[in-house]
């Protein structure tokens, strides 16, 4: 019987350097889309999933990440005395049970695959979710609960895939396909950032994950591939051809890469008209930039 996935890891030790000078002073995981951080979208997709414990590979500087999730009992009281109860129900709904997260230090930054591996003895040798919090995907039905519903007949190891323009090939994992499936496709390869003209297709691997405990093990070589890093595609390369195997997964939904300013102001765009509270008065400040703009032509 296969395990239940329980587990998740959120790698979050990375400096924020393109969002400098704001992450000087907090984590990038912390900036908010309108007003929920970063970190909050993937905490609430892994729940939606059914995981129960979260691992954050952290690194100096994190602590405000680490507050975030903490009880702040003062505040509940001023809201409570306020009579601001939706406000208490928002923030209540960002507490974590104590003995829910645990938080590792990745002591140097040695890539994704290093982060993964530092978290290696809080999985032992259970199936267990990767998160990428920068890739933020909006759907009717969270990325990950999408994959396990999937993961619940094929096993293995399985990537969050979508296709990218040829010539974009170079900024992720791309798969090579050896049966497509529609939405699932079965992986006959996987190669890290490679040139556009030597992508074996335009099927990127995005930041969701649903691992083995043997790619842990393949960790333990600390192999290093492209940069230099130890990437978590090329010891998730490593399953292919194994009896569970490796497959790529087209989520529905639209994602936003807010690892990058253009991605993260795209997001905060996006999830404001979202909003019933928000749309029109934003909606009204577009269209007066439009106008603008094309008055300017």
């Amino acid at each position: 019987m296969r395990k239940k996935l329980t587990k998740a890891i959120f790698p979050v030790a990375g400096m924020g350097t393109r969002f400098l000078p704001a992450t000087k002073a907090i984590p990038k995981e912390i900036m908010t889309l309108v007003d929920r951080p970063l970190i909050q979208y993937a905490i609430d997709e892994a729940r939606e999933a059914g995981i129960k414990e979260f691992i954050f590979v952290t690194s100096r500087g994190k602590s405000a990440l680490e507050d975030y999730f903490d009880h702040a009992p003062q505040l509940e009281q001023e809201l409570r005395k306020k009579g601001k109860d939706d406000l208490l129900r928002i923030l209540k709904s960002t507490n974590m049970d104590s003995g829910a997260i645990a938080y590792i230090r990745q002591h140097r930054a040695l890539g994704l695959g290093h982060a993964v591996h530092c978290a290696r003895r809080l999985i032992a040798n259970e199936p267990f979710a990767v998160i990428l919090p920068d890739d933020v995907i909006d759907g009717e039905q969270g990325c990950l609960k999408q994959m396990l519903d999937v993961y619940e007949e094929t096993g293995g190891c399985m990537v969050a895939a979508m296709e990218v323009p040829q010539e974009k090939t170079s900024s992720y994992g791309v798969l090579d396909v050896a049966d497509d499936m529609g939405s699932l496709v079965s992986v006959k390869g996987m190669v890290e950032k490679p040139k556009a003209e030597d992508a074996p297709s335009n099927l990127a691997v995005i930041g969701r994950y649903i691992l083995t405990p043997d790619v842990l093990r393949n960790l333990n070589r600390q192999d290093a591939g492209a940069g230099g890093e130890i990437q978590l595609t090329d010891a998730i390369a490593k399953q292919i051809g194994t009896e569970k195997g490796v497959y790529g997964y087209r989520f529905r939904g639209q994602r936003y890469d807010c690892g990058s300013k253009s991605g993260f102001l795209q997001a905060t765009v996006a999830f404001g008209l979202a909003r019933d509270d928000l749309r029109d008065d934003l909606l009204s400040y577009l269209d007066e930039i439009a106008v603008s703009r094309k008055a300017a032509e």
